[in-house]
């Protein structure tokens, strides 16, 4: 094929991908939040839902983030926020992993007392964005009461966004979300033996 008709073809393809593209944002017409879940076993949800929150940030947005799970270990994020971005409420169980902790009715105290803390942020106009990290094994874990859950998400303020992190969290969630992605782990350096590293992985 020569230049020309591949130029051609190219354009034609793009003109069509625009049209498309055109149409979906002009019957885009509901204006509210949006609730993500971002899930599956790679790596790189919390990464994701943290890059939302500077893109947030940008925009002169209110956040809050609440992280299940981890804690013990200072992670970039954590400490770039706490240092550099002091108007963003940010709370962690600090429990750390449950494979860490072994014990569960801990780890259920934890959870729940980390809980009332993001249902306040899931009732409160002022947050645009809202960060609910690891919530996932809340559910599966059976630390919280997944209805209560749901409950929370579905009812938050009109104009508020959500970002739900972790693997799993059931149909029940995935329903009520307005966007799900799946991380699929195709290739992992800790498993060839490589430590985490610290600016990427913590």
């Amino acid at each position: 094929m020569s230049d020309s008709r591949r130029d051609a073809k190219h354009k034609a393809a793009m003109e069509k991908q625009k049209a498309s593209v055109d149409a979906s944002i002009d019957a885009a017409d509901t204006e509210r939040g949006v609730g993500i879940l971002l899930t599956g076993d790679g790596k790189g949800k919390s990464s994701s839902a943290f890059g939302m929150v500077m893109r947030a940030l940008g925009y002169g947005h209110t956040v809050g983030i609440v992280q299940f799970i981890k804690g013990e270990q200072l992670s970039g994020e954590e400490i770039y926020l706490k240092e550099q971005c002091p108007q963003v409420k940010f709370y962690q169980m600090g429990t750390g992993f449950t494979w860490d902790t072994q014990d569960r009715s801990g780890d259920i105290v934890a959870a729940i007392r980390t809980w009332a803390v993001a249902k306040d942020m899931l009732q409160d106009e002022r947050y645009n964005l809202v960060v609910l990290d690891e919530l996932t094994y809340m559910i599966a874990y059976d630390y919280l009461p997944e209805d209560e859950i749901i409950h929370a998400l579905s009812e938050r303020p009109t104009r508020q966004s959500v970002v739900v992190t972790g693997r799993g969290g059931g149909t029940a969630l995935q329903e009520i979300m307005d966007t799900v992605s799946e991380v699929k782990e195709v290739k992992h350096a800790f498993k060839a033996g490589i430590m985490a590293r610290k600016g990427v992985d913590y």
